[in-house]
């Protein structure tokens, strides 16, 4: 069978990523344990695995603190659907 590149268009992105998700990420390309990320942002490592896990809201005040840690725009932390591409910027 003959593939013919023609015959194919891309895919479009449709994956959605939560902003439990992105902490987790961001978290992990840093290397850092949630007792790290805790450290350096001031919020519990237990309220930094419910974020990671969706089961927190992250609030304005927790995503200025989490951004901070990152070194990045809260937007990235706060609405990751729009800002994946600058995720992987700031790993």
């Amino acid at each position: 069978m003959e593939i013919n590149k023609k015959d194919f268009r891309p895919a479009k992105q449709h994956a959605v990523i939560t902003t439990g998700e992105t902490i987790k990420m961001l978290r992990e390309l840093k290397g850092w344990t949630q007792e790290k990320l805790a450290g350096h942002c001031g919020i519990s490592a237990t309220n930094i695995s419910l974020l990671e896990n969706d089961r927190l809201e992250i609030g304005k005040k927790r995503a200025l603190q989490i951004a901070k840690a990152f070194d990045v725009h809260p937007a990235i932390i706060m609405f990751p659907e729009y800002e994946s591409g600058e995720i992987k910027k700031a790993a």
